[in-house]
């Protein structure tokens, strides 16, 4: 072979040890230019032929790689690579070792050799553990959230880390974590984190604005660490809404379970923007929500609806509408954390007014002290001329919406929680009844059947999903549903969908990497011929506080 040919990396397999043997690759080609950090491949600069030495990449990814990075400007960190379609975090994990980032004009890094025994001279790489917030730091791997808080808890506590090596007072990290996760993280006291509610950087502090107070509404500010690869996201197209369905007056209702909504995860200014732009982008005027762990978490989204504090909401272009909300006094299910409680939110201007909400009880419970039957949350509302009951329901399954489970999907049943038989007496006097949320299994379960006898009938067949992952975007399950009574289907426009674009964000969390969903469920939204005229708007209803002037719920 002649010389030119002969250009085989030697990647070492240990980042502390660079005698072990070499690996050769089936491309050849010069090196010289994109090699640093010992010789590791710098994917700011790497062509695709030479992206293809790396186990793993094909033509496809790598084409997805040079392709991703033109679009971003460049890697800020080795982790961005997990973001790129047909990399994510297993393929990242296999090549992390044989693979640096360098701004395209310098290729200065040092070696993790030597930032080991060097690290108070080396520049700044990773998460500062001083600043970054419970969020970014379970991006870090090998942290556990029970490990992320005793971090959190320790800096609130005793104040900023000194160095690296403190880390071991922590509560359930040794030396061994610690050597696992020392190069994703760096210690700088001279920053601190953003206090600033709006967003954003005041005056010339460079201070890092955090995926819990960030509000997106500047292009040009420098990533944080930790931080997703983007800031700014990008948003469905739509048509302006008029409210119309061929020419006649319309008005959607929608259901959405939050997946464990917690006051910190409303306050994530990704799941805050993918929650109210898809509100407003899809016209929704009503919507169930499910999965509440703390019943203060829905305010969060109705003051974002109200004073639009994110770029996104702010530029929206066309009325926002006057958002209320309320939250159920008692839990109506139960989640990976804890009870959890329903809620509503509405368009007030929209002509829509609460008459009353409240939890059906259902007094049995299993051996666990839990209800055997879930907990519905009945509310009537006045749209327009009509008076409409919307029943929320949150049931468990034994399958997770992030997961497949083919055989409880074909068979259509469940061993979660059932519906009790009881709940025909209390819908048998309900007209315009709608019955929806989070069902826990697909509409043919025979557990359904007291719905059926009530002439209740489903607007989402069971071959169509309603789960969502970063991984699985088409779905897998369809577990939550639409039933409306026999009156309804009267003006229903026949129009309901399952919504799946614009459901992720950057900001919000996705295991190891960032870009995830707000939630493992998608809204299902229903359609119905309803005049809202101005008449009705002034009508008397239930007492109910605008969500932009007081941050507490409704009692």
């Amino acid at each position: 072979m002649g010389g030119n040919l002969g250009c085989h990396r030697s990647i070492p397999r240990d980042p502390t040890d660079l005698s072990c043997g070499k690996r050769k690759f089936s491309a050849a080609c010069n090196f010289s230019n994109i090699l640093v950090n010992h010789e590791r491949l710098n994917i700011n600069t790497a062509t695709e032929e030479e992206l293809m030495t790396l186990p793993g990449v094909n033509r496809s990814v790598a084409q997805n790689i040079v392709e991703y990075r033109d679009c971003i400007g460049g890697f800020k960190k080795v982790e961005d690579l997990a973001l790129v379609s047909g990399v994510g975090a297993t393929k990242l994990e296999a090549i992390k070792l044989e693979i640096c980032v360098s701004s395209r004009t310098n290729s200065s890094q040092h070696s993790p050799s030597s930032l080991r025994r060097d690290v108070e001279h080396q520049p700044c790489t990773g998460i500062n553990i001083n600043t970054a917030t419970a969020a970014q730091l379970m991006s870090i791997r090998g942290l556990t959230e029970k490990i992320v808080r005793n971090i959190v808890a320790y800096r609130a506590e005793y104040g900023p880390f000194r160095s690296i090596e403190d880390l071991v007072r922590v509560s359930h990290v040794n030396s061994s974590l610690l050597d696992k996760i020392r190069f994703q993280v760096y210690v700088e006291r001279s920053r601190t984190p953003s206090t600033n509610t709006n967003g954003g950087l005041t005056g010339t502090t460079k201070s890092q604005p955090s995926p819990t107070s960030f509000s997106l509404k500047s292009d040009d500010l420098d990533l944080p660490p930790g931080g997703p690869a983007q800031i700014i996201s990008m948003r469905p197209n739509v048509d302006p809404p008029l409210g119309l369905r061929d020419g006649k007056p319309a008005v959607r209702l929608a259901t959405w379970s939050l997946q464990g909504c917690s006051c910190e995860k409303a306050n994530n200014p990704g799941v805050r923007e993918v929650v109210c732009m898809t509100l407003l982008e899809n016209e929704i005027k009503i919507l169930a929500v499910q999965d509440l762990v703390e019943r203060e978490a829905l305010d969060k989204f109705c003051v974002e609806l109200n004073q639009g504090t994110l770029a996104s909401v702010q530029t929206w272009k066309w009325p926002r509408g006057v958002w209320k909300s309320i939250v159920s006094e008692k839990p109506t299910g139960h989640s990976s954390k804890g009870v959890s409680y329903s809620g509503f939110l509405w368009d007030s201007s929209s002509g829509i007014d609460l008459k009353d909400a409240v939890v059906l009880d259902h007094p049995v419970v299993n051996g666990n002290g839990n209800h055997a039957h879930p907990q519905l949350y009945l509310a009537h509302f006045l749209v327009g001329s009509v008076e409409l009951t919307v029943v929320s329901v949150h049931m468990q399954s034994t399958a997770s919406a992030g997961e497949s489970s083919s055989k409880t999907h074909q068979s259509g049943e469940d061993k979660g929680q059932h519906l009790s038989p009881s709940i025909q007496e209390t819908l048998r006097g309900e007209k315009e009844l709608v019955v929806l949320g989070h069902f826990g299994s697909s509409p043919q379960s025979s557990e359904f059947d007291v719905l059926r006898k009530e002439k209740l009938c489903p607007l989402i067949l069971s071959s169509q999903f309603t789960n969502i992952s970063t991984r699985c975007p088409q779905g897998t399950l369809c577990l939550d549903n639409i039933w409306i009574s026999r009156s309804l289907k009267k003006i229903y426009s026949g129009h309901c969908m399952v919504v799946r674009e614009g459901l992720t964000n950057p900001w919000i969390p996705d295991n190891w990497s960032w870009g995830g969903v707000a939630s493992d469920h998608c809204p299902v939204v229903a359609e119905f011929y309803i005049n809202l005229s101005s008449k009705d708007m002034s009508r008397p209803a239930m007492a109910a506080v605008d969500r932009d002037m007081m941050p507490k719920h409704e009692r």
